[in-house]
């Protein structure tokens, strides 16, 4: 079943803040044709290993598309300006397809079937999912759909469909902050009046002694100095649910994702996206004296990747070691006799907390056997 996921009713003056800040550049191209339909606004990598985000719009006209490019590249704008969004950006493609409307605005017929009061909540924005993915297309990855309504009206939808937002709305930014929230990381809304539902990431039935005892949902959070302010507990809604913080991203637009939302996000990440893209040569075994290198995913503004190497199980000699490479020929090797050399790369962010997680999908190792 589909779950469907709104913006909440509250607003702050926050995101003002947040836009003043500058985040890092992402890999930005001089918009191309995409393979699967559209223009390329960003190219980070191969879609084989990002996650392609299709912008696309409803109710524009031909006439309007310039005003819909405008907002497409506020909507990327706006998402890599929080945490962690913006370090993580460059594991994502953003790739924009002009829809062209027969009449300005949601009306019957539009060509995404876009339409507010879904499921009977007024600012609940719906698509039709069929249409949004015929028309988006495909990357060769994975790929999420974000549909831009041509309306000033505040609302949006994200969670297991495509995610929505009223892009003429002073809010845009913010609502699809949000939803992208529901989206990649499968959070759940932490304002008093979400539905009572605790099977999300950072909602919880137990308090933080119970979460603690069991070894479940945040635990291993509870009492951290958290960057929406104050500590990482137990605090309770109004609709009997706990959440991280006193407030966050999810319950109040324009804040900030709390820790246990940052680790949701980062893990849904890494379970579409690998650590390392490419090396060179190929695993396996290697002849001559060639020098071994890896290719990990960047990050902005962050060292938390990390390239460790080791030969026959001890720690590289430094002088042959250069951060993601090593020279074997300052190698001294045993005629006769096979080397192992290993590179093992990691992704060493605060941000996670779950080291079985960081063991299984942070960590890559790479072999080579190298002829004596």
């Amino acid at each position: 079943m589909r779950r469907r996921l709104c913006v909440p009713v509250v607003l702050t003056v926050l995101f003002a803040l947040l836009l003043v800040l500058s985040p890092a550049r992402p890999a930005v191209v001089q918009a191309k044709d995409a393979v699967g339909g559209g223009t390329v606004l960003v190219d980070n990598g191969d879609a084989a290993n990002r996650i392609t985000l299709v912008l696309l719009g409803d109710g524009y006209t031909s006439a309007q598309l310039p005003a819909f490019r405008t907002q497409a590249a506020a909507v990327w704008k706006a998402l890599t300006a929080v945490e962690p969004f913006r370090s993580y950006q460059y594991l994502f493609d953003v790739r924009r397809v002009d829809v062209v409307s027969a009449r300005s605005g949601l009306k019957p017929g539009s060509p995404l079937g876009m339409h507010f009061g879904c499921e009977g909540t007024p600012r609940l924005l719906c698509a039709d999912d069929g249409a949004v993915e015929r028309i988006a297309g495909g990357s060769g990855g994975p790929q999420y759909t974000i549909a831009l309504a041509d309306s000033a009206v505040y609302g949006g939808e994200g969670g297991d469909g495509t995610t929505t937002l009223a892009a003429a709305s002073p809010y845009a930014g913010r609502i699809v902050q949000h939803e992208m929230g529901h989206t990649v990381g499968g959070l759940g809304d932490e304002y008093d009046s979400a539905p009572s539902d605790a099977d999300y990431p950072n909602l919880s039935t137990a308090g933080a002694a119970l979460m603690r005892a069991d070894q479940v949902k945040w635990w291993r959070w509870i009492g951290a100095t958290d960057p929406t302010g104050g500590k990482v507990g137990a605090y309770r809604s109004a609709n009997g649910l706990y959440r991280p913080t006193k407030d966050s991203i999810m319950r109040t637009l324009g804040g900030v994702y709390n820790l246990p939302s940052r680790e949701a996000i980062i893990e849904s990440i890494y379970r579409q996206v690998r650590l390392v893209d490419r090396t060179a040569p190929a695993a396996g075994a290697v002849d001559g004296r060639p020098r071994l290198q890896v290719f990990p995913v960047r990050l902005a503004g962050q060292r938390w990747i990390q390239v460790s190497w080791q030969v026959d199980g001890h720690a590289a000699p430094a002088a042959a070691v250069h951060g993601g490479s090593l020279d074997t020929g300052r190698l001294t090797l045993v005629p006769g006799r096979s080397t192992e050399i290993t590179a093992m790369v990691r992704d060493t962010t605060p941000w996670v907390r779950d080291e079985t997680f960081r063991r299984l999908r942070m960590t890559s190792t790479v072999r080579w056997s190298l002829s004596g």
